[in-house]
């Protein structure tokens, strides 16, 4: 790799950094309370996803429920833990009626860019097939596929690759369902 090389891929890295900074705001700025946020009222906290012990809030959803749930090398069967996870948040979803979602598929890195977008994309479907077996409404979803481009961690491990591997359920306000 070229010195330029290298100097890019840093500024990248950095600049990717810059983006992650969740209370990059502040107390009164865009991500908690200001510009449509919503901290501070309602019992949510400044990172706006509410208590986690508040079984209503996206804290507890993301904290007690779990938010994502992981997959075997190439494949895009949901395991029974994954199912059992689903379950959870196929329950709060129908009880919290006022939230839409995305689901994310991700990969690991092995394997080529395309494949890893359509393996993404078969993992995401198979978390919006199971949900909406559990009664959650095909409207109120929608998938994306990151495929490889969106890790968790970047290593060379199994371990690691094991947590690429994985959908993710993204809550937003608004399905009005």
């Amino acid at each position: 790799m070229t010195h330029v090389s290298k100097a890019l891929l840093v500024l990248a890295v950095l600049g990717l950094a810059a983006c992650n900074n969740p209370d990059r705001y502040g107390a009164g700025g865009a991500g908690a309370g200001g510009a449509g946020g919503a901290g501070g009222a309602g019992g949510i906290n400044s990172s706006g996803l509410g208590d986690a012990s508040d079984p209503a809030s996206v804290a507890y959803f993301n904290q007690t429920l779990g938010d994502r749930v992981f997959f075997a090398v190439d494949q895009s069967n949901l395991s029974d833990q994954a199912r059992a996870t689903l379950a959870g948040q196929a329950q709060w979803l129908n009880t919290n009626r006022d939230y839409a979602i995305i689901i994310e598929g991700h990969a690991d890195e092995q394997g080529t860019r395309e494949y890893n977008l359509a393996l993404g994309a078969r993992r995401a479907s198979a978390v919006q097939n199971y949900l909406i077996s559990q009664g959650v409404t095909a409207s109120r979803m929608r998938t994306v596929s990151y495929g490889k481009e969106r890790p968790i961690e970047v290593c060379s491990t199994e371990d690691c690759y094991s947590r690429n591997r994985r959908a993710v359920t993204v809550l937003s306000m608004g399905a009005g369902a």
